[in-house]
């Protein structure tokens, strides 16, 4: 890695801007906090001083050619890209921009059902096609796993005229497909790898991780630089393989289709700076994540009851690999639904978790986590097994559900459509979704056969408390069928 990863373009030249005084007759009409004294307060002024428009000295996203170009190439350069796009609207953007990069209308793409819906969101958008693979299954945790390679090498001989394949690394939960031989079967049958990291940007610094998507050979990959990289939240890289074979300005232009083209120069420098973070000290920190995970999962499973998983369950197929840095528990043992054990978490112990499903729940460590909150989280899971421990009888045992796929998704969100009550919508085709947000995978996509399964499973996380979304209902009461 070159000696220029010590240097930020963008924060050095907003640092410029801040030192000439500008005044300033352009937007935002807060005009450097002065304008809103109460936002000022708030954020600060060093915050509203630098929230500015684009001009020459501080370049443009749409159009880089100056400090924001520089800070792409050292970003793909830390990242082992051949380049790097700056995302201002989250990893969704970032996977919707590689999906559409490299799909137009009718063309297939392979893909895991377990995705996020941001992935399905671009196929609705631009009428591609869904191969999916249905990734297997932990009978006992109850979660969605990576796809298993002799899977995608079916669903490619059934479609060899598919133009790519999407691969989870990771999972939400942390689990990853054997990627590397995904990009090889892909790659010989002239289809391009398209990786969704939006759990994987410490892949490409820290030792003893899962292969990440650049490495692993992949034309295409979204990090999500705010979740494990240190930027500001709804920041995020699009990273372009070296073989990826789609020339930079196309991309460009399908990015530039729905990203504003009034960027926040606060995202951009946030990204800059933790990219620079990442490659001068991003080893260090990701070994501090990892030694604060691997203490927290062996005192949770002294505590008995609960399960922190890691590397013992891979086995070479669907399960290939795992992060170690995910908290990723089993909470049914001890008679209580993950989002059960979220919400007391939250609510009894001031202790905010990303997420609790139906049997699992998931703690995000970062190098930003002190020993003595690991502590306090571990602690505060053994006191909730001793106040709250119950019998797991008449728990639901099961949360994937494969789902039957009877149009795909861009045709049943624009056919007519009729609205019915969830209850009374088995056997109906789905026009829109309904999933448990976080993690944002979900339970029913438009397209999908409402099964009375899957309606059981919808009733039983609104009775545990998951916060469901997705449908236009906004109680999630209802939901629009194919008429």
């Amino acid at each position: 890695m070159g000696n220029d990863q010590d240097r930020a373009p963008i924060y050095d030249a907003l640092l410029r801007y801040r030192d000439e005084r500008i005044v300033p007759f352009d937007v935002p009409g807060h005009k450097h906090g002065k304008g809103n004294p109460e936002l000022t307060a708030f954020l600060g002024s060093t915050c509203m001083e630098v929230d500015v428009n684009s001009m020459k000295p501080l370049d443009n996203l749409i159009h880089p050619v100056s400090v924001i170009a520089e800070a792409e190439c050292l970003a793909a350069e830390a990242f082992r890209a051949a380049h790097c796009f700056f995302m201002i609207n989250g990893a969704s953007s970032a996977v919707q921009a590689m999906i559409m990069s490299v799909c137009k209308a009718g063309d297939k793409i392979i893909m895991p059902r377990n995705v996020h819906r941001s992935a399905i969101n671009a196929l609705i958008v631009s009428g591609i096609i869904p191969v999916y693979v249905d990734p297997g299954v932990n009978p006992r945790l109850g979660i969605p796993l990576g796809m298993k390679v002799s899977s995608v090498e079916k669903a490619i001989a059934e479609n060899p005229d598919a133009k790519a394949v999407m691969v989870n690394n990771p999972t939400y939960y942390g689990v990853c497909s054997d990627i590397r031989s995904i990009v090889k079967t892909a790659h010989e049958h002239g289809m391009m790898v398209l990786s969704d990291e939006a759990h994987g940007t410490h892949f490409y610094f820290g030792e003893g991780l899962p292969v990440s998507g650049m490495d692993a050979g992949a034309d295409f990959a979204a990090v999500s630089m705010h979740k494990t990289g240190g930027s500001l939240t709804q920041s995020a890289f699009l990273l372009v393989g070296k073989s990826a074979g789609v020339s930079i300005g196309r991309i460009r232009a399908v990015i530039n289709l729905t990203q504003t083209t009034s960027a926040s120069y606060l995202l951009l420098s946030s990204l800059d700076i933790s990219r620079q973070n990442l490659a001068m000290r991003g080893k260090e920190s990701i070994a501090k994540m990892l030694e604060s995970a691997e203490y927290a999962r062996e005192e949770i499973n002294k505590t008995g009851g609960y399960y922190a998983y890691s590397k013992e369950l891979c086995n070479g197929e669907d399960f290939f690999d795992f992060d170690r840095t995910k908290l990723s528990v089993f909470t049914r043992d001890i008679g209580l639904a993950g989002i059960e054990v979220y919400d007391i978490l939250r609510d009894s112990y001031d202790i905010q978790i990303e997420f609790g499903d139906i049997g699992n729940i998931l703690a995000i460590i970062t190098a930003g986590d002190r020993w003595k909150d690991i502590e306090r989280l571990v602690s505060a899971l053994s006191e909730i097994k001793r106040r709250f421990c119950r019998s797991k009888a008449g728990m639901l045992d099961h949360e994937y559900i494969n789902p039957i796929v009877k149009m795909s998704p861009h045709d049943a969100f624009y056919s007519r459509q009729t609205t019915l009550p969830i209850s009374e919508s088995s056997g109906r085709v789905s026009g829109e979704f309904v999933m448990c947000y976080p993690p944002g995978i979900p339970i029913i996509a438009p397209g999908e056969l409402i099964t009375d399964e899957i309606i059981d499973y919808i009733s039983y996380c609104r009775v545990k408390g998951c916060f469901l979304t997705g449908t236009e209902d906004l109680k999630t009461e209802n939901i629009n069928v194919i008429a």
